[in-house]
C-alpha cells in the first residue's frame, strides 16, 4: 500500500488530477489539517489516520471502478506517494520522542506546521544518486531514485508554445534549411517529456497500476504542452541565417575517440539499471530517449516558474557596465521610533568588611581556618562520589605545586619559568580536582594559567587555532595529569606528538609523585588584586580563529564580588555544575567563586551526562544543593529520562542558573522542565536565566526571589521587526514570532548600554536592538596580542546621537545582541556569531535552527547536530544549514524534510536557504563538549570536505541580485562609421601574412601528384616519411619512388573499376598505406576521403561514424587493409550498422603489380582534389571540399612559413585524417621534400615518451602535436622527467612546437608542458598553437621566424558584452588570451561584427573572416546547397572594402597591432582566437565561452578532473568528473554553484557528477559537449549524482 508521506500536513495540497476535479471545501481542509496534526503529535495511529482521512475525501473523488478507494486516494492525490516496505520505520511508536517538541516552544512548531500548510506542496525534482554512494541504506534500496509519476503539475496545459514539429524550421530564413540538418530540433524534442511534467519525489513507480486510468487524456494533453513548450527553446544548431553543415547529432555519431579517452559513456544503449521502470518516448527522429531526466528538468523548471521576491531597482557598480543589484531598503520596513536610551546603571557594589584582598588569600584564609571544609567534589561516570577535595588539601597541593613549578623546573641551570609566564592547563572535563589544584597552584605561583581543550587527536577541531592561540602567549610548558597524558597521541620517541599548529611544549604531569613539598620557611607571595593578568581564557571566533581573553586579578576579585552579590552566595552553600569548568559560567561559579565563599562544588562531568542525562538532578536531591549552575541542553535532556525518576525533591534548590539564558531557545526549555519538575518541588522563580559573554564576564542574571526584584518577563515579538533591528511586540501574525525571557537585571557596579551594530557605536533607540555594552570592573582586560581588536571590543566610547560620548569609561562589547526591556530587564535576542545578514536583513542563526526542527525534526535528523552559518557569494551572505541525518532515514524522506525546512524558513523568516546539506550521523566536527564545531563545518563546506549524504541548493529562489539580462543595443549604421581605414577612430582590424613571393623549381607544379612524380625521377631515393611504432623502432619508411611506386599500383586497381571523379573512402591507421592510397586515388582521377578506422573494442560508437563519413561523402569504394575490411563485416559490426549497405570494400594489401596506366590529368586546377571530414564539437560532421589550386596553395604556404626544406625533417604526432593533422602527414613532406618522422598518436597510451623521445634522437627542429598529445606527455611523465634525462632525450633542438588547434589556446595547458620539460631543455619560447577550422585549415602557424607570440588580459565580462577590454595581469576576472601563431603567407584576416557585417576596429571582437588561395572551396553536402555554400565561403562586407571575398571562420577573435616586428619590418599584428560562435552559450542576454566556466569550475575542487557545460531548456547544466571517492561527490554542488555565481553572474541548474572518462572527446582533444548533453538527456551517462538547483 502507498503510505503517507513524512511530509507534515500533505492533505491540504490536494490537486486531484482528473480533469475537472472539485476544490476541497474549507472545513474538510482543516478537518484534515487536523487530522495530520493528530498524526504528527502521535495522539491517533497511522491506521486510524488514513482511515479518517479516506472517509473524510471520499464523497470528493470520483471512484474508479474495481479499485480500493483509500488505495486510490494515496495513488492519485498524494503529492509525492511513496512507497514502504511493510513495518516501515513509521509504525514505531513514538514514545521514545514524544517530548522531543517541547524543547522549542510549542508556539514555534505550530507556526511551521501552519505555515507549511499555506504552501501547496511544491514539487521538486529529487537528486538522482548512484545507489553506491548512499551511505546509508534506506528502506526502500530496492527502488530506482526517482521514476516517472502520474502526479500532475498544475498549469502546464495552459502552457503556450507553437506546436513545431512538423514544421521546425518556419522563420529561420531559408526554406531549404531542412535539407541541412538531420534533426536540428534534437535540442528541444529531446526535451519534450512524455510523461508527466512533474516527476514523483520517491518510492516505486506506479505507472502500470490504475494511476493511469487518472491521467488517460490529460497525460496525452500535456505531453503535447510539454512538446509545444520546448521545440523552441532551444535550437542551438541554428545560428541566424548561415550555415551550418549536417548535424548528425541524434543519429549517434560519436566520433571516435579511441586515441584520447575510451569513450565509454557516450551511448550505453538506453538506460541500463532502470529501463525496465522509465518510460521510453521517441524523439522527433525516433531515437528512443529516456525521459527521467527531462522530467526532472521540467519539474525544475516548473518550480522555478514561482514569483520571485520583490523586484530591486538600483545597482552598485561592479567597476564595469555588468551592474549587480543592490538591496534597496523597503520603504515600508519597520524603523524604530522610541527615545534614545539612556545607560541602565546595576545597583552598587557592597562593600563587605573582612572581603579577601584577593582570590588567593581566599584559599589561604579557607584552607588554614577551615581545612576540612569540602570544596570540591569529583563522580565518576557511574555518578559515584569518586573524591572530595577540602580547602586544606586545595591549599596544600596548591603550594606544592607552586614551589615545584618555580624552583623544580629549569634548563641549563636557568629556572624554566619566570613570574607572568603562561602555562597551558590540558585537564579531561571529568577530572576537575586536579584542574583546580592546578589553576590555583599558578595563582600561588604568579603564573597565568591558560586552560585548553585535550587534543585527542592531531585533526582535532579547531585544535590547530589553540596551537597559534599558545604560541602566541608564548606558552612552553603544559600541565596535565598522568592519565590524561598516556592518553595523548605519542610520536615515535615516545613523547607527545607535537599538534598541527602547536608550539614545542614540555609537559608536566602534577600528580602527587611529581611534586615536591615546599621547604618550611618557603611561603608563596600572597598580593593584593592589582591590574596584572591572573588567566587567560580562549574564545573561538565565528571565523574560527582562537583568542586569548585576558582577565586581571582585580577583575577576577570584582566579578567574584558582584557574582556573590548579585546571586546572594553565603559561606558553604552547595552547588551543582553541570558546566565546563576551565571556562565561563563553569569557572566563574565552580572555581573562583565558590572558593570565594568557601563553597562545596559538586561537578557532573559530560561524559556522566551523556549517560545519565538526570544525573545532575539526582545530585541536587542527594547534597541538597541550594544552587545549581546548568545550559538549557542540561535540562532538555533531563525531560527525556525524568519517567524513570519519581522520589526526587528539587526543592532544595534557591537557584537553578541557566547559563545560556541568552539563547532565544532557552524560554522553552526553561517552561517545559518547570511543567515536569514543579511537581517535584522546583519552584518557578528559582529559575534564573543571565547571559555573558567571554569578554564581558557576566552582563546580567536574574536574581533569585528573595531579593526582592521584579517578576521575570516575556516577550512575543515580530521576527520581521527584528530582522530590521526593530522591536516590535507582535498580535497579528502569529506565524513568525520570537519569543524570548528576560535574562534579568544589569550586574552590580556595572553600567550598560545598547549600542548600534555597525559602525560608529551610537546609542540605540527604545526599540531598537543592538550589541550590548558593559563598563565595570570585572569584564576583561584585553584579547591577548591583538591591540587593534583589543582596541575595537575592550575599549568602545558609546556616542549618543549628537555625537557625544556617554561617559569616560570604555566599554566592553559583549557580541550578544538585545534591548533593554520594562523594569530595566535585559532581553537577548541573539549573538554576534549567529547574526547573518542577508540583503539587508539581519537573522539569527539559532533561529533558523529552531525553525528547522520544528519540521518533525526526530524522524531524520538529531536534535543537537544542526548547524546554520552563512557563507558570502556574489557580494551578499547566503544561509547554509547542515544537519545530521539519521541512519535510517531513506532518501525520499530526507528529501521530503529538506525541501520542508526550506519552505518553513521562506515562511517564518522570510529568507531563502541557500543550500541544505544532510551528512552521514556523526561525521560533523564537535566542539569539545558536545554541540558542533559551527565554523570547522563552514570550513569544511566551503573546502568540499563535508560529504554530504544528501544536498539542496537553492540558488534561484536566494540569489536576488544578479545582473539584468542584457538588452542588445542596436548598432551604429554603417554611413557614420567608416572613414579611410578607420571604423569608429580605430584602425581597420585586418592583417594579412606576408606575400607568397617567387617561385622555387617545385612550386611551378598546378597539382601535388605532379610533385610526387618529378621527386620520384628527381630524387627517387630520398627519404620522405618514417614512421615509428610503440616501442620506438622505425615500422615502416618511404623514399620517393617508394611511395610513388605504391601509389601507382592502388590506381592501377581503381581504374578499371572506378570512374573518374568517383569518392572513395580510405579506411587505414595511421601509416604510410593511408599516404600511399591517397596519391593512387589521385593518380587514378578519384577523389579520395580520409576516414578514421573504427575501434575494434568500441565499434558501436565508432562504427557509426565511419559508416556515416561514407554515405555522406556519396563514396562509391572503400579501400582498407585486410583486417578492418574483416572488422567492417564481422558480426560485431552488424549489431552497429546494417553491413549490407556497405559500398564496394577492397583491401590494398597485396595489389598486383599491372603495367603502369596513363595517370589522369585534371583539366583545371579548380577541379575537387579531395574531401575533408571532421565532427565539429557541437557535433555536427562537416566535410569541406579541397581543390588542386587549394591543396597546392596550402603547401606552399607551409611551407614558407617553416621553411621546410628537403634537407629539414620534422616530427609530426597528429592524426592524418583531417584539418592540418592531414594536410602535415600526407601533402607537405611530397610538396616540401622534408624527411616526415611520423608518430601516431594512439601508440602514446602504451608509451608516453615516444613522441618526445623521437625528436630528441632525430633532433627534430619543428615538431607538431595535438592538445592530446600534449596532456598525455604532462600528465604521465610529468613526474618521469628526470628517468628521461637518464635516458639521454634532450629537447634543446626543438625550436618550434606547434599544437595543432582549432579552438582558442590553452595557456595553462601550454605553459605547464613547457615547465614540465623545460628541465630536458625544452626553450620556453618553443612551443606555440596552430588555428584553423573548417574554411580554411591552416589560417595562422608559428613558424620559425618572427616574433614569439604574445599574451594579452582581458576582462572576461566585458568579453560576455562581445567587446574587448585589455586589463592588467593578475587583475579581477582577467582571462589569459595567447596569439594563435603567425598569420599564414597569403592569408588575410578581417574581423567583422557578427550581425552588420561591417568591418571592426583594432581590439575589437567580431567574427574572424579570411581570405587566402587555400580556403575550401565550400562545404561537401549531400545536396549542394549553394545559398549555405554562399554565406559561409564567399561573403563580402556590407561596407568599406565590399569587393573581397571572404570565408567565415565561425570563429570570434580580435586583432591588434603590437609593438614587436615581424620579418619585414612591419608592425607586427596578432591574431587572437576567443572562441566558435556555435559553442558559446546565450544566457542572461549575454555570450558565455563553455571553457570559461569550466575553468572555473575545474578549480573550485581538486577532485574535479575535467568539466563540460551546456544549456539545455535556458539552464545551465554542469557535469564534472569526479577523479577521488565518490563520497565526495555530494561537496562538489555548493562549490560548483558558488564558483559559477561567483565569477560568472550565472544560475547553476543542474549539476551532474560522473565518472572520470564520461565526457566525449574528439581525435583534436576537444570536448564534444552536444554529445554529452544528448548522453544526458538520455540518461545514458550512469551520474554518481545529479543535483536540481531550485
Amino acid at each position: 500500500m502507498a503510505e503517507r508521506t513524512a511530509a507534515g500536513l500533505l492533505a491540504v495540497m490536494l490537486e486531484p488530477p482528473a480533469a475537472g476535479a472539485l476544490s476541497l471545501p474549507a472545513e474538510v481542509r482543516e478537518k484534515l489539517a487536523e487530522l495530520e496534526l493528530e498524526l504528527s503529535e502521535g495522539d491517533i495511529t497511522q491506521k486510524g489516520y488514513e482511515k479518517k482521512r479516506s472517509k473524510l475525501l471520499a464523497p470528493y473523488i470520483p471512484q474508479i471502478q474495481g479499485v480500493d478507494p483509500s488505495l486510490q486516494i494515496d495513488n492519485r492525490i498524494q503529492a509525492s506517494s511513496q512507497a514502504v516496505l511493510p513495518g516501515s520505520k513509521h509504525n514505531k511508536s513514538r514514545a521514545t520522542n514524544a517530548r522531543d517538541e517541547r524543547f522549542r516552544s510549542d508556539l514555534h512548531t505550530e507556526a511551521v506546521q501552519a505555515a507549511l500548510a499555506k504552501y501547496k506542496e511544491r514539487k521538486m525534482p529529487m537528486p538522482s544518486k548512484r545507489r553506491s554512494v548512499l551511505v546509508q541504506s534506506s528502506v526502500e534500496a530496492c527502488t530506482p531514485p526517482d521514476t516517472s509519476s502520474a502526479s500532475e503539475d498544475e498549469g502546464s496545459l495552459r502552457r503556450q508554445g507553437r506546436l513545431a514539429t512538423s514544421t521546425p524550421y518556419q522563420g529561420h530564413g531559408h526554406p531549404a534549411v531542412e535539407h541541412w540538418f538531420n534533426r536540428v530540433i534534437q535540442g528541444s524534442s529531446t526535451s519534450s517529456s512524455a510523461s508527466s511534467t512533474s516527476s514523483h519525489t520517491g518510492g516505486r513507480s506506479i505507472t502500470n497500476t490504475t494511476a493511469h486510468a487518472a491521467l488517460n487524456a490529460n497525460a496525452a494533453a500535456t505531453a503535447l504542452a510539454d512538446l509545444m513548450a520546448h521545440t523552441q527553446l532551444d535550437t542551438p544548431l541554428i545560428t541566424d541565417n548561415h550555415s551550418a553543415p549536417p548535424d548528425v547529432t541524434g543519429l549517434s555519431e560519436r566520433s571516435s575517440l579511441h586515441a584520447e579517452r575510451p569513450q565509454v559513456a557516450s551511448v550505453r544503449g538506453v538506460s541500463r539499471s532502470y529501463n525496465h521502470h522509465t518510460s521510453v518516448m521517441e524523439t522527433a527522429d525516433g531515437v528512443p530517449v529516456n525521459s527521467r531526466v527531462s522530467n526532472k528538468i521540467q519539474q525544475l523548471l516548473n518550480t522555478l516558474k514561482r514569483p520571485k521576491r520583490p523586484p530591486l531597482r538600483e545597482f552598485f557598480v561592479d567597476d564595469f557596465e555588468e551592474l549587480l543589484d543592490v538591496q534597496q531598503p523597503d520603504p515600508n520596513q519597520p524603523r524604530p521610533e522610541g527615545q534614545q536610551m539612556s545607560p541602565l546603571e546595576g545597583e552598587p557594589l557592597g562593600v563587605v568588611t573582612n572581603w579577601p584582598p584577593s582570590l588567593p588569600a581566599a584559599l589561604q584564609r579557607w584552607g588554614t581556618t577551615h581545612p576540612k571544609s569540602p570544596c570540591l567534589t569529583a563522580l565518576d561516570n557511574a555518578g559515584k562520589p569518586v573524591y572530595t577535595l577540602t580547602y586544606g588539601k586545595l591549599w596544600t597541593r596548591s603550594q606544592k605545586l607552586a614551589y615545584t613549578l618555580l624552583n623544580k623546573l629549569s634548563t641549563r641551570n636557568e629556572p624554566l619559568l619566570m613570574p607572568g609566564d603562561r602555562v597551558a592547563l590540558v585537564f579531561p572535563n571529568n577530572d576537575p580536582v586536579m584542574f583546580m589544584v592546578a589553576f590555583y597552584g599558578c595563582l600561588l605561583a604568579e603564573l597565568v594559567p591558560v586552560p585548553i581543550e585535550v587534543p585527542l587527536t592531531k585533526k582535532d577541531a579547531g585544535s590547530q587555532q589553540i596551537g597559534f592561540l599558545l604560541g602566541s602567549c608564548g606558552v612552553t610548558l603544559a600541565l596535565t595529569t598522568d592519565a590524561c597524558q598516556k592518553g595523548l597521541p605519542k610520536a615515535q620517541t615516545g613523547e607527545v606528538a607535537t599538534f598541527k599548529g602547536w608550539p614545542r611544549l614540555l609537559w608536566f604531569v602534577t600528580d602527587g609523585k611529581h611534586v615536591v613539598k615546599p621547604p618550611k620557611d618557603w611561603h608563596p607571595p600572597i598580593r593584593e588584586a592589582n591590574n596584572d593578568i591572573a588567566y587567560v581564557e580562549y574564545k573561538t571566533s565565528k571565523e574560527g580563529s582562537t583568542m586569548g581573553i585576558t582577565v586581571s586579578h582585580s577583575a577576577m576579585l570584582a566579578h567574584c564580588h558582584a557574582l556573590t552579590q548579585a546571586c546572594g552566595y553565603t559561606e558553604a552553600e552547595t552547588i551543582t555544575n553541570v558546566l565546563d569548568f576551565k571556562r565561563e559560567a563553569g569557572l566563574w561559579h565552580g572555581v573562583l567563586t565558590s572558593v570565594m565563599n568557601r563553597m562545596h562544588v559538586i561537578s557532573i562531568p559530560y561524559s556522566l551526562m551523556k549517560v545519565n542525562p538526570l544525573s545532575w538532578i539526582q545530585k541536587v536531591h542527594v547534597y541538597k544543593a541550594r544552587v545549581a549552575v546548568v545550559k538549557s541542553r542540561d535540562m532538555h535532556w533531563s525531560l527525556l529520562a525524568q519517567r524513570d525518576q519519581r522520589d526526587i525533591s528539587l526543592s532544595s534548590l534557591r537557584m537553578l542558573i541557566v547559563a545560556d539564558g541568552a539563547n532565544p531557545w532557552s524560554i522553552s526549555s526553561c517552561d517545559a522542565f518547570l511543567n515536569v519538575f514543579q511537581a517535584r518541588g522546583l519552584r518557578p522563580e528559582v529559575i534564573c536565566p543571565c547571559a555573558s559573554s567571554s569578554e564581558a564576564m557576566t552582563v546580567a542574571i536574574r536574581r533569585p526571589p528573595e531579593t526582592g526584584v521584579p517578576p521575570p518577563g516575556k516577550a512575543v515579538l515580530s521576527m520581521g521587526g527584528l530582522s530590521h533591528s526593530v522591536i516590535r511586540v507582535d498580535t497579528e501574525e502569529k506565524l513568525s514570532v520570537l519569543t524570548v525571557q528576560d535574562v534579568g537585571q544589569v550586574m552590580p557596579g556595572a553600567v550598560v548600554c545598547v549600542v548600534r551594530v555597525e559602525g560608529t557605536p551610537y546609542l540605540c533607540q527604545t526599540d531598537e536592538v543592538g550589541e550590548i555594552c558593559v563598563s565595570s570592573a570585572s569584564t576583561g582586560l584585553a584579547y591577548y596580542g591583538l591591540p587593534g581588536m583589543t582596541k575595537n571590543i575592550f575599549e568602545t566610547i558609546p556616542v549618543t546621537l549628537s555625537g557625544v560620548p556617554i561617559s569616560d569609561r570604555p566599554f566592553t562589547r559583549t557580541s550578544l545582541l538585545g534591548f533593554v526591556g520594562p523594569d530595566s530587564l535585559v532581553f537577548i535576542v541573539g549573538k554576534m556569531d549567529g547574526l547573518m545578514v542577508v540583503s539587508g536583513r539581519r537573522h539569527n542563526a539559532d533561529d533558523v535552527v529552531a525553525t528547522a526542527l520544528a519540521v518533525e525534526p526526530m524522524k531524520f535528523v538529531y536534535r543537537g547536530r544542526i548547524a546554520v552559518f552563512s557563507v558570502s557569494v556574489l557580494h551578499d551572505e547566503r544561509i547554509v544549514v547542515v544537519a545530521e541525518q539519521r541512519p535510517d532515514a531513506s532518501e525520499e524522506d530526507s528529501f521530503q524534510w529538506m525541501s520542508r525546512v526550506l519552505q518553513a524558513i521562506d515562511s517564518i523568516h522570510q529568507v531563502g536557504v541557500y543550500c541544505l546539506a544532510l551528512v552521514p550521523a556523526n561525521t560533523l566536527p564537535k566542539a569539545p563538549l558536545g554541540g558542533i564545531h559551527i565554523s570547522e563545518t563552514k570550513q569544511r563546506f566551503l573546502e568540499g570536505a563535508l560529504h554530504p549524504c544528501n544536498v539542496l541548493m537553492c540558488p534561484h529562489t536566494c540569489v536576488t541580485n544578479l545582473p539584468k539580462p542584457r538588452q542588445k543595443q542596436p548598432e551604429v549604421g554603417p554611413a557614420s562609421m567608416i572613414v579611410g581605414n578607420l571604423v569608429a577612430g580605430k584602425r581597420i582590424a585586418q592583417a594579412c601574412g606576408r606575400d607568397l613571393g617567387q617561385l622555387e623549381d617545385n612550386d611551378q607544379f598546378l597539382y601535388i601528384q605532379d610533385v610526387l612524380q618529378w621527386r620520384a625521377q628527381a630524387t627517387p631515393d630520398h627519404p620522405l616519411f618514417l614512421v615509428l611504432n610503440a616501442k620506438g623502432t622505425v615500422a615502416s619508411t618511404a623514399s620517393c619512388l617508394q611511395l610513388h611506386k605504391r601509389a601507382e599500383r592502388v590506381a592501377a586497381a581503381l581504374m578499371g573499376r572506378l570512374n573518374t571523379g568517383d569518392h572513395v573512402a580510405l579506411v587505414y591507421p595511421p601509416g604510410i598505406d593511408l599516404i600511399a592510397t591517397f596519391y593512387g586515388c589521385l593518380y587514378a582521377g578519384c577523389v579520395p576521403v580520409t576516414v578514421r578506422p573504427p575501434h575494434p573494442q568500441n565499434l558501436t560508437t565508432t562504427l557509426p561514424t565511419v559508416k556515416m563519413i561514407v554515405e555522406v561523402s556519396k563514396s562509391v569504394c572503400i579501400l582498407t587493409t585486410q583486417a578492418i575490411m574483416k572488422l567492417l563485416k564481422s558480426k560485431e559490426a552488424a549489431a552497429a550498422v546494417d553491413i549490407k549497405s556497405w559500398p564496394t570494400v577492397l583491401d590494398t594489401d597485396d595489389l598486383p603489380r599491372k603495367k603502369n596506366p596513363q595517370m589522369y590529368k585534371p583539366p583545371t586546377p579548380e577541379m575537387l582534389a579531395y574531401l575533408d571530414f571532421s565532427v565539429s564539437t557541437t557535433g555536427i560532421l562537416a566535410g569541406v571540399k579541397m581543390s588542386h589550386a587549394a591543396t597546392s596553395a596550402l603547401c606552399r604556404s607551409i611551407k614558407l612559413q617553416c621553411e621546410l626544406y628537403p634537407s629539414r625533417q620534422i616530427a609530426i604526432c597528429l592524426d592524418p585524417y583531417c584539418g592540418l593533422g592531414f594536410a602535415l602527414w600526407c601533402l607537405c613532406s611530397v610538396y616540401s621534400g622534408h624527411q616526415s618522422i611520423l608518430v601516431p598518436p594512439l601508440e602514446l597510451e602504451s608509451n608516453a615518451s615516444l613522441w618526445l623521445t623521437a625528436v630528441s634522437q632525430y633532433k627534430v627542429r619543428v615538431t607538431f602535436c595535438s592538445y592530446s598529445v600534449m596532456e598525455m606527455c604532462t600528465k604521465g611523465l610529468g613526474l618521469q622527467t628526470e628517468a628521461l634525462r637518464l635516458r639521454n632525450v634532450n629537447l634543446s633542438c626543438v625550436r618550434t612546437c606547434m599544437v595543432v588547434a582549432e579552438e582558442r589556446p590553452r595557456i595553462s595547458l601550454t605553459q605547464s608542458f613547457s615547465k614540465i620539460f623545460k628541465d630536458l631543455g625544452l626553450s620556453p619560447r618553443a612551443v606555440s598553437t596552430t588555428f584553423g577550422c573548417r574554411v580554411n585549415v591552416a589560417i595562422c602557424l608559428q613558424g620559425t621566424a618572427g616574433p614569439d607570440p604574445t599574451t594579452v588580459y582581458v576582462d572576461m565580462r566585458a568579453l560576455r558584452h562581445d567587446r574587448v577590454r585589455l586589463v592588467e595581469r593578475g587583475s579581477p576576472h582577467s582571462l589569459p588570451l595567447m596569439e594563435s601563431g603567425k598569420i599564414l603567407p597569403g592569408v588575410k584576416v578581417i574581423i567583422a561584427n557578427t550581425e552588420t557585417k561591417g568591418p571592426l576596429g583594432d581590439s575589437h571582437l567580431g567574427e574572424i573572416w579570411v581570405s587566402s588561395p587555400h580556403n575550401a572551396t565550400g562545404y561537401y553536402t549531400v545536396y549542394g546547397e549553394e545559398a549555405l555554400h554562399a554565406d559561409h565561403f564567399n561573403t563580402k562586407l556590407s561596407f568599406g572594402d565590399t569587393q573581397t571575398v571572404w570565408a567565415r571562420t565561425g570563429y570570434l577573435g580580435f586583432l591588434r597591432r603590437t609593438e614587436l616586428t615581424d620579418a619585414c619590418g612591419e608592425r607586427h599584428d596578432a591574431l587572437y582566437v576567443v572562441g566558435s560562435v556555435d559553442e558559446t552559450l546565450e544566457l542572461r542576454g549575454m555570450r558565455y565561452h563553455p571553457i570559461d566556466i569550466e575553468t572555473s569550475v575545474i578549480r573550485s575542487h581538486k577532485s574535479i578532473a575535467e568539466c563540460a557545460v551546456f544549456t539545455w531548456t535556458n539552464l545551465l547544466v554542469v557535469v564534472v568528473e569526479l577523479e577521488g571517492s565518490e563520497q565526495e561527490a555530494l561537496d562538489l554542488v555548493a562549490l560548483v554553484t558558488n564558483v559559477v555565481l561567483e565569477e560568472h553572474y550565472l544560475i547553476v541548474g543542474v549539476v551532474v557528477v560522473v565518472d572520470p572518462g564520461v565526457i566525449p572527446i574528439n581525435s583534436r582533444g576537444e570536448k564534444q559537449r552536444m554529445h554529452l548533453r544528448d548522453g544526458f538527456l538520455a540518461d545514458q551517462l550512469d551520474p554518481i549524482y545529479v543535483a536540481y538547483n531550485m
